[in-house]
């Protein structure tokens, strides 16, 4: 059975507007979930960073969450969770700055330490696009290289599925909860990409595929490898999202060059330009990776999944004497979040607002927008206003 611990954790993630930062704010605090999760009034009072509005939303909100509901959905599923505790959680992906306090899984993860990378770009690719994602995908799970990416339509499909058609092993990491399929035509890929990888969601079972949801995603994506692989992309893609939180997470970003005059090549030729490397060949992303990165172990094409999981299974879980883990490295903003963060006036202010105060283009202002509300720092409000948390 899971440990008390654990289900504390779980039943945190579920209340509403407890996130991720308010999440490592109580177990700073409480050293431990289940303290934390029956911590009186006056003690979460004395948590600095604890607003008086999350306080009582704690307070108020872990009477009403079904946590039964939720362990009987992770077991009915076939899911295992695994905590930022545990010995199994992937150590890059701990080594972000917004590390997912917890991780929901369905089939197996690849061996710690083997050479894992994302592959995204758009959900309506060319056919160009389609033919170099599938090809990059199969050669390099054919070289034994874990194929990361997001399960959407489009090029994450077809990055799955070149991964899979070269017996290799992917992991799909998805915007909603494991007891939803999303979108519904990849049903029978989710089958396929468990037997020898795993479907991974922060986000609880009954979570649905919301549109905030996705670019929080794609830094689990970035954070999971060594590197990631923008295959096709318009300028305002969310694979652009992907690779600009590999860059903050100090990973290796790649793009493909496309046709000219092709809007879907904006995105990978404005990634090239910023230093991105630039990639026609599987040999060229590996020549590119840091030296260590190639000294890792890879896993057969051909190769059977492990018979013992990586992954300690719902069912199975012990308590583990475990320290508690090292707090990731504090949120840090690049100048352009400063300057939209300054911009941000009490009580709110309406984007064009925070474009003409911060003197910077209306789609970097919305960009940089996404990247604060990821890191959980502002709240956008209905009619395109926000609001410092």
């Amino acid at each position: 059975m899971l440990s008390d611990e654990t289900k504390s954790l779980i039943h945190l993630s579920l209340i509403r507007g407890v996130g991720n930062q308010t999440i490592r704010c109580l177990l700073r605090a409480f050293a431990s979930a289940q303290k934390a999760l029956t911590a009186a009034s006056e003690e979460l009072a004395q948590v600095d960073g604890l607003t008086p509005a999350i306080r009582r939303r704690i307070v108020g909100g872990r009477e009403d969450v079904s946590i039964d509901r939720e362990l009987q959905l992770i077991q009915t599923h076939g899911c295992q969770v695994v905590t930022i505790h545990d010995e199994s959680y992937p150590s890059l992906l701990k080594q972000i700055a917004d590390s997912p306090p917890l991780l929901y899984i369905k089939g197996k993860l690849p061996p710690e330490n083997t050479l894992n990378i994302a592959v995204v770009g758009s959900r309506s690719p060319t056919d160009y696009g389609k033919t170099i994602c599938h090809q990059l995908s199969y050669q390099l799970a054919a070289k034994g290289i874990t194929v990361v990416s997001g399960f959407a339509r489009g090029l994450d499909t077809c990055a799955h599925r070149g991964a899979l058609d070269a017996k290799g092993r992917t992991i799909g990491v998805l915007g909603n909860g494991l007891s939803l399929v999303y979108p519904e035509e990849n049903r029978g890929l989710a089958d396929d990409i468990v037997e020898s990888g795993a479907l991974i969601s922060e986000f609880p079972m009954t979570m649905p595929p919301i549109a905030r949801n996705f670019p929080r995603r794609n830094r689990v994506i970035s954070g999971l490898t060594w590197g990631t692989l923008v295959v096709e992309a318009s300028d305002r893609s969310g694979a652009l999202i992907t690779a600009r939180f590999a860059a903050e997470q100090g990973r290796e970003v790649f793009a493909v060059p496309g046709q000219v005059f092709s809007k879907l090549s904006r995105g990978t030729h404005q990634l090239i330009n910023q230093g991105a490397h630039l990639i026609s060949t599987v040999d060229d992303l590996l020549d590119a990776l840091p030296t260590h990165c190639l000294e890792l172990p890879r896993l057969s094409s051909t190769a059977q999944p492990p018979k013992k999981p990586q992954v300690q299974s719902v069912v199975n879980h012990t308590p583990t004497q475990a320290t508690q883990p090292t707090p990731p490295p504090a949120l840090q903003l690049s100048a352009d979040e400063q300057a939209v963060l300054a911009a941000i006036d009490s009580p709110s202010s309406h984007i064009d607002q925070i474009a003409r105060i911060a003197k910077l283009p209306i789609n970097k202002v919305s960009g940089t927008l996404v990247m604060l509300e990821l890191k959980e720092i502002i709240q956008q409000l209905p009619g395109k206003r926000y609001v410092k948390k």
